[in-house]
């Protein structure tokens, strides 16, 4: 059965667009070639926040923890989770022009695999000569799947690096996709992608840059500091990658290199679990990645901050920071969201 559509009006990119009662009002926005706003697409990180100006809206789970009760009273919505009752008109924040991008959907095949952990496989994608992938580095892209669903992954590979796309995919229990990358998919597969998606990308500036990482959110910060590095910057970085245990940290060794190459580049890792061999080499200490942040820099005032990783660190980020003198223009982040990939169609597509 076809579910019914509305018409929604985003203003002010003066944009009407169809959009299904049984799929989000993003996702519409999205397959439309409309990069509106947002990150997470799970609902944490407010970054589609937009108000609703006319229409009603529902949300299948619940009112999400990215939306407080005084911003829902206030006529706020979260585009990723909202799916229209009626014709919306509804206001979206704009995107700078620095960061428009054509989304386009494209054929590509994996060139080559490797594991980097137990659980994470980086893989290398060949487009189609004719039809490059313009990207900002930080953003990310869909692998397109049969029956509709789609998988979120950052790119890892800087903008200037992108014959191949360079993705790390981590496996998760009872995914399909993430399964057959592990088990069945060879060099040579085909895949359909579309991309560039997201507004958590790199910006030049003279300012030093911290850059936190969580986990597989280590992907969009490697393209940021390979982008900036490699092109010349003498920007001052300071990367903070947060882990459970030292094997997690599955490009240490590319780090550490990184660090010893360019003297503007310092690098602490920071395990949360204890474990022989965890505090081994200056660089590693104990705790969380943010607190470590805000122990070493208790004033963010000079500072741009980038962090990509599990909600709960983003989370706990974008409410302690400011606080220490980061302001909202500063503080761009990326939640990812690791959930099961095995989501029936209609679910929200997560990251890996």
């Amino acid at each position: 059965m076809t579910s019914r559509e509305y018409s929604v009006r985003i203003e002010p990119h003066g944009r009407t667009i169809r959009a299904s009662a049984d799929r989000p009002v993003l996702e519409a926005a999205l397959g439309a070639g409309l990069n509106v706003p947002h990150s997470c697409k799970s609902g944490h990180c407010a970054s589609c926040r937009a108000r609703l100006l006319a229409g009603e809206i529902h949300y299948p789970n619940g009112r999400t923890a990215g939306l407080t009760a005084q911003e829902a009273e206030q006529g706020y919505i979260l585009l990723c989770q909202a799916r229209p009752r009626s014709e919306l008109k509804v206001e979206a924040r704009v995107i700078a022009n620095a960061l428009e991008a054509e989304i386009k959907t494209l054929p590509c095949r994996i060139a080559r695999m490797s594991l980097l952990a137990h659980d994470v496989m980086q893989v290398f994608l060949r487009l189609p000569a004719v039809e490059p992938l313009q990207f900002r580095a930080g953003q990310y892209l869909d692998v397109l799947l049969d029956g509709g669903g789609r998988r979120s992954f950052s790119i890892a590979s800087p903008p200037h690096d992108s014959d191949q796309i360079e993705l790390h995919v981590r496996r998760v229990p009872g995914g399909h996709f993430t399964g057959a990358l592990f088990e069945q998919l060879l060099p040579g597969s085909l895949l359909r992608i579309e991309g560039p998606i997201g507004q958590f990308a790199y910006r030049h500036s003279a300012s030093p840059a911290l850059l936190i990482a969580g986990g597989t959110g280590f992907a969009p910060i490697k393209s940021m500091l390979r982008h900036a590095l490699e092109r010349g910057t003498r920007r001052d970085f300071h990367f903070y990658w947060g882990a459970r245990q030292g094997v997690d940290l599955y490009e240490e060794a590319v780090v550490l290199d990184w660090a010893r190459q360019f003297p503007q580049l310092k690098f602490t890792a920071v395990l949360s679990e204890a474990a022989e061999g965890n505090a081994s080499g200056a660089h590693r200490r104990m705790g969380w990645v943010h607190e470590a942040v805000l122990a070493d820099f208790p004033d963010l005032t000079p500072f741009d901050v980038y962090a990509a990783g599990p909600p709960a660190m983003v989370e706990s980020i974008r409410s302690t920071f400011p606080a220490h003198g980061v302001s909202d223009e500063r503080l761009c982040f990326d939640s990812f969201d690791y959930a099961p990939d095995s989501q029936p169609p209609g679910q929200e597509p997560v990251r890996f």
